[in-house]
């Protein structure tokens, strides 16, 4: 069984194709996906997909591209934390790629989060780019280790990779490992710890190939799977079994 760890369900792209998205994830062996929230007022949609998916979970948090909307405080994601199917805070992070400029409302922003993990003792997902040093700062800062998490839909190099792990993080490879000139990427999920590995789509985005360029659904992580097994030389199914495992451990509260 795999597990997509990263997803956006309630995108309407794949929101209003959901029944061949479960249908295709049953035939591809993809048992679970944790959804993500990305703005607070998204969280009911993600939560109702949980609510009435055995096999989705859901995060809260406010994904760092988002300028000039509702801020939220520790408080705040403590109450929308505070459901079984919770499983997670975030997406947070930083991300100086898409925005300029003072940022430091976006280091708050992450801090809020990190703190409310910690609180309600469930992990982060992180996002980061073009941030690396900052991201792993702030973690260090504001003691992310005591809740660890994961780093999703990692793009750096080894070295960030071995900081975040020493953290207590995880490293969740997307469809992007499998492209042909992600070679730092590949480096990455050939070198390493398998129990330190998650996989995830982060769809509707980065669909792997040979779906490149098109809509990516949960059931494309087999590919993810696939070329991790490749890079390291060892079989799909050791791949599987591992990223899900890893999966159940970090996210203790999933059932």
């Amino acid at each position: 069984m795999l597990v997509d760890s990263h997803c956006h369900l309630n995108f309407p792209e794949l929101l209003e194709n959901l029944p061949a998205i479960k249908q295709a994830m049953l035939d591809n062996q993809v048992g679970h996906a944790l959804c993500i929230s990305v703005t607070l007022p998204d969280f009911p949609q993600v939560l109702a997909l949980a609510e009435t998916n055995d096999n989705f979970y859901a995060s809260v948090g406010v994904h760092p591209d988002y300028e000039n909307i509702e801020e939220p405080t520790v408080d705040k994601l403590l109450m929308l934390a505070n459901h079984p199917k919770v499983i997670a805070i975030g997406e947070t992070g930083l991300d100086y790629f898409r925005l300029t400029g003072d940022l430091e409302w976006q280091r708050m922003r992450f801090r809020t989060h990190i703190r409310a993990a910690i609180a309600c003792d469930k992990p982060l997902v992180i996002h980061t780019r073009s941030s690396a040093e900052d991201t792993i700062r702030i973690m260090r800062e504001e003691n992310a280790q005591k809740i660890g998490g994961v780093m999703h839909c990692f793009t750096e190099n080894l070295e960030v990779a071995l900081q975040a792990i020493e953290l207590g993080f995880y490293i969740s490879f997307s469809g992007i490992v499998t492209f042909k000139n992600a070679l730092t990427i590949k480096e990455v999920a050939s070198k390493i710890p398998l129990d330190k590995m998650l996989i995830e789509t982060d769809s509707p985005y980065l669909a792997p190939v040979p779906y490149r360029g098109k809509t990516n659904q949960p059931s494309y992580v087999k590919h993810v799977a696939e070329e991790i097994a490749r890079l390291r030389g060892i079989s799909f199914e050791e791949v599987s079994a591992a990223t899900t495992a890893n999966f159940f451990r970090l996210f203790k509260h999933a059932t």
